[in-house]
C-alpha cells in the first residue's frame, strides 16, 4: 500500500482571480478568489483541500505534503490544523516559483524520501473507489490514472467544449502505459479499444521521479518543467513498469470562480471524516 501523498497547490489560480458575469461570491469566497487559493475555497463551511485529504485518507494515506508556495501563511497555518483534525501528519514543501508541475513534486524530494507516493492536484476531487485502488497498489511500479473522457462530463463537472483539449493517455489493452499527449488536435487517435482517456494529473510514483524531474527541459512554448516530460522519461527507461489505471468515474474540477456553486452541489451529500 502506498502511505503518502504530495498534493500539489501551488498554482496561481490565475482563472480564479478573474471575475465572472453572473457569479457573485461572499467576502470569504472573493478575498480567496482574488489570491487565487483554490484549494481554501469554503465549501459547506470546509476548505477543498480538506475533502482532498479526507479522500486520501480513507483510501489509506497516513502522510501528505502540500506543496505551496513561499508567502502561503494560511495554506501552512491550515496544515497545521488538518494534522490535528485528521490524525495524520500533513506537512508542506514550498515550492520557490511557479516553474510547472516536474518542478512542484521535485520539492516533495525530502517528503518522498525512499518511499512511493501519490501525487494529485489541489483543485480536483477524484472518485474515492479510483483514490482507493492507487493507493492500493504496491512495488516498484509507477502509474497514471486515466479517466474515461466522456464520464468527466458526465459524472463531473467539466464541461464538454473542454473535454477535447484535455491530455490523454495512450495505453495497452493490458494497461501499460503507452504515452501521454497533451492537446492532441485528434484525440481519438489514441483512443484504447475504442474508447479515449483523459490525464488528470493522478499518478503513484516511486522515487524514480525525481531523477526524471531533475532531467528534463522546460515546455519550448509554456517555458514549464512538465510532469507529463517526466513520466516519459520514466516509461521509456522501463516500459513495463509504468502501468496505467483505467477510471469511468467523474472528476470535480475548481478551476474558476463559475465552478465553485456545481462544486459544491455535487458534495452536498458528502461527510468528511474529521
Amino acid at each position: 500500500m502506498t502511505k503518502k501523498a504530495v498534493i500539489l497547490a501551488r498554482g496561481l489560480g490565475t482563472r480564479m482571480q478573474k471575475a465572472q458575469d453572473g457569479v457573485e461570491l461572499d467576502v470569504e469566497r472573493a478575498a480567496l478568489a482574488r489570491k487565487g487559493l483554490k484549494v481554501l475555497m469554503s465549501l459547506h463551511g470546509r476548505p477543498m483541500v480538506d475533502y482532498a485529504v479526507d479522500r486520501l485518507v480513507r483510501a489509506g494515506v497516513d502522510r501528505i505534503c502540500l506543496v505551496i508556495a513561499p508567502e502561503a501563511d494560511q495554506m501552512r497555518a491550515h496544515a497545521d490544523r488538518l494534522s490535528r483534525q485528521a490524525g495524520i501528519r500533513v506537512g508542506w514543501a514550498v515550492q520557490d516559483e511557479p516553474r510547472g508541475t516536474a518542478d512542484a513534486v521535485l520539492a516533495a524530494e525530502a517528503f518522498a524520501g525512499d518511499d512511493p507516493f501519490v501525487v494529485c492536484n489541489g483543485d480536483n476531487l477524484y472518485p474515492p473507489d479510483t483514490m482507493a485502488r492507487l493507493v492500493a497498489l504496491d512495488g516498484d511500479e509507477c502509474c497514471v490514472a486515466a479517466f474515461e473522457r466522456e464520464a468527466l462530463h458526465r459524472k463531473g463537472n467539466i464541461a464538454p467544449e473542454r473535454l477535447r483539449s484535455m491530455a490523454v493517455v495512450q495505453a495497452t489493452p493490458d494497461g501499460r502505459l503507452l504515452r501521454i499527449v497533451e492537446k492532441p488536435p485528434d484525440p481519438e487517435r489514441y483512443a484504447v479499444d475504442g474508447q479515449v482517456w483523459a490525464n488528470m494529473n493522478l499518478y503513484r510514483f516511486t522515487p524514480a521521479v525525481f531523477d526524471a524531474c531533475r532531467s528534463i527541459e522546460p515546455h519550448p512554448e509554456r517555458k514549464e518543467y512538465e510532469l507529463t516530460a517526466a513520466v516519459e522519461r520514466l516509461r521509456a527507461a522501463a516500459p513495463q513498469a509504468f502501468r496505467v489505471l483505467f477510471s469511468d468515474g467523474g472528476v470535480l474540477d475548481l478551476t474558476s470562480r463559475g465552478d465553485i456553486a456545481a462544486v459544491e452541489h455535487a458534495l452536498a451529500q458528502e461527510r468528511l471524516s474529521f
